[in-house]
């Protein structure tokens, strides 16, 4: 018998299979990329091989195996189904461009305040020449860091 209760060196694998695959799946969690719970599900597999019986190159195998089948095969159609409907969703400074602007302190070149969509902003003129007063409308034409490029027809 050996210390710790285990019979034969197969629960011993088994149970370090076992490990593997959970520590790989829990550290998906972090990661995001469907890599890591594709190796701890393979991992999950080569310990359940273990368990019926298999050899530690059967393990290996299934090990290997089940990777590839995951990473190569299940992964791209996890992550289409999940990033569908996503690919033309509009964030941050994309959503910005195009918005409809006003004026609230007067905009050149070097500086200026505008309200977009309820929230007041930094700006500066798109075009350096141009002179914007309170209460015109404008264009948000690019952000810059926090400051919105604006643009008006003159």
């Amino acid at each position: 018998m050996v210390a710790g209760g285990f019979c034969h060196d197969g629960v011993m694998a088994a149970l370090l299979w076992l490990l593997f695959g959970v520590a790989l799946v829990l550290a998906e969690v972090l990661s995001g990329d469907f890599v890591l719970v594709m190796l701890g599900v393979a991992g999950l597999a080569a310990a359940l091989t273990d368990v019926i019986g298999g050899s530690l190159l059967a393990d290996g195998i299934v090990f290997a195996v089940t990777s590839l089948v995951g990473i190569f095969a299940v992964r791209p159609l996890l992550r289409s189904r999940l990033m569908s409907g996503h690919e033309h969703l509009s964030t941050n400074i994309q959503a910005l461009k195009g918005v409809q602007a006003v004026v609230l302190s007067t905009v050149d070149e070097h500086d200026g305040r505008v309200r977009i969509n309820g929230e007041v902003w930094s700006a500066r003129a798109f075009e350096p020449t141009q002179r914007l007063e309170p209460g015109r409308q404008v264009i948000v034409m690019d952000i810059s860091g926090a400051t919105a490029i604006v643009w008006a027809e003159n």
